[in-house]
């Protein structure tokens, strides 16, 4: 018999159903027995290894391997994969011991990471122990990317996620902060060795040819623009009367987010059934908990404006 290659992905698809659901291929099993047997240091370094960010995830992610949990089969509901890495982060003692140590015999190579979210900072904490010089550009004064812009800290506190970025940051990455790349031609007369592009998806979903749109511009925000604009604390306040449009993660964070900054009455119409909305099951939950109700199979048809101001929508079943 051959031995058994764990390297091949397909292994666990056959044999730890959890693990092979993790985008990353995180060993659950593993850091979840060290969870319970107190040794959360441990725990934690597992995850660190496979997925970078393990308190950001504990947080924040979509939980892929929760559906896939054989426990689900047995006890109808899975093992809190999740929010177990969450509490392997929140009681860890001290890692950075357990890390890379700098600073790292130069290869000679140069590389530039043009973003500062979790792609580059995952290729930068790869990278940086074999010995690469790496600059890392972002417009923005921290890294973190949609980390930091898009979820809410009522999710994601500013703490966690400064301590694990700069996890990475602290191997000696040259940061260029506050400068913003706006050509390539100017990185690549640099002569860097290679460079990797790590801007993410910026651009929210428009309704442009909605009647309406641009009479009501001004109270018509998109969702990861309005997200950015909270969390740079540019937008402070909102108005009572709150339309959410849209059935995913961010709609749910809108809501959420606009019912603690003063919406009174904040609702989020969805064209699907409830049933096929993106959101995660638990987003959905967190916000009918939050008296925020969900209006589905529902259309927007046009915005309504009166003097220049929005009034309101009108929706088609």
């Amino acid at each position: 018999m051959k031995p058994t290659d764990i390297k091949n992905p397909e292994y666990f698809h056959k044999v730890v159903d959890c693990q092979y659901a993790c985008p990353a291929h995180t060993p659950v099993p593993e850091y979840i027995r060290l969870v319970a047997a107190g040794k959360y240091t441990e725990a934690y370094m597992i995850n660190w290894d496979s997925n970078v960010f393990p308190g950001v995830l504990g947080r924040t992610c979509d939980r892929p391997c929760e559906p896939a949990c054989r426990r689900g089969r047995v006890d109808e509901e899975p093992v809190a994969i999740c929010r177990l890495k969450r509490v392997a982060a929140d009681n860890k003692g001290d890692v950075k011991a357990h890390m890379p140590q700098g600073p790292f015999p130069s290869n000679g190579k140069r590389v530039a990471l043009i973003g500062g979210g979790p792609a580059s900072l995952t290729v930068a904490r790869d990278l940086a122990p074999l010995g690469y010089e790496i600059d890392l550009y972002d417009e923005q004064k921290l890294g973190g990317g949609f980390m930091r812009s898009q979820i809410p800290s009522f999710r994601l506190p500013e703490a966690v996620l400064n301590e694990e970025v700069n996890y990475i940051l602290d191997l000696g990455i040259h940061t260029h902060f506050n400068t913003r790349v706006n050509s390539m031609k100017e990185v690549l007369s640099k002569n860097y060795d290679a460079i990797f592009v790590g801007t993410g998806a910026p651009t929210g979903r428009d309704l442009p040819d909605l009647p309406g749109r641009n009479e009501g511009a001004a109270n018509i925000h998109i969702g990861i623009n309005w997200l950015a604009s909270v969390a740079f604390e540019h937008t402070e306040k909102i108005g009572k009367k709150v339309i959410v449009l849209g059935g995913g993660n961010t709609a749910m964070d809108c809501c959420r987010t606009a019912r603690r900054l003063g919406g009174e009455e904040v609702k989020v119409v969805v064209r699907s059934p409830f049933s096929d909305m993106k959101a995660s099951p638990w987003e959905k939950e967190d916000a009918i908990h939050e008296d925020i109700p969900i209006i589905d199979c529902h259309v927007p048809k046009s915005f309504v404006a009166e003097n220049g101001k929005l009034k309101g929508m009108t929706f088609e079943k």
